[in-house]
């Protein structure tokens, strides 16, 4: 692939199994991304010097996914202007809402847009990052609206009888 234009980024190696449904989504529309482990807690300063750089690396959107405490999405956020799209995972006790809570109640002023806990939220995350690029890529435009076409297609061919 091409240069990376979405970064996708996990707490801990044990998320990628639901990260890799924001990869898939991505592969199929042709994005090319980078997906690494990256740590709001574990290794901050490694995780804030990825967030500075991804601009001028290209990037233009960061997905981040993180379970429990789930700080990723917003420190990626409190390191850049680039959109970050957070991703909860649900790997607690808790089933994510922990997560859930800590990556939606951001302080004004650096904003994480948030989709669903778990597979579900990281294939919506790979889409979100596909519209966002899409404004400026007539490519992307044509792509997503043959993607709803077929979604609905496929849901009005089903009959229960």
């Amino acid at each position: 692939m091409s240069q990376p234009k979405v970064g996708i980024l996990m707490g801990s190696p044990s998320d990628a199994d639901i990260m890799r449904g924001a990869a898939g989504v991505l592969k199929e529309f042709g994005v090319p991304y980078e997906m690494k482990v990256l740590s709001a807690h574990r290794i901050p300063d490694k995780t804030a010097d990825y967030a500075r750089s991804a601009e001028e690396r290209g990037i233009q959107v960061l997905i981040g996914g993180a379970g429990m405490a789930a700080h990723l999405a917003g420190t990626l956020a409190a390191y850049s202007i680039l959109p970050v799209i957070g991703v909860p995972i649900d790997g607690s006790s808790l089933a994510g809402l922990d997560a859930l809570l800590a990556t939606v109640q951001m302080p004004g002023g650096i904003p994480v847009a948030t989709v669903s806990i778990g597979k579900a939220g990281a294939k919506n995350a790979g889409l979100l990052a596909v519209q966002i690029l899409s404004r400026s890529d007539p490519v992307l435009v044509a792509k997503l609206h043959e993607y709803r076409r077929a979604m609905r297609e496929k849901i009005e061919a089903v009959r229960l009888e």
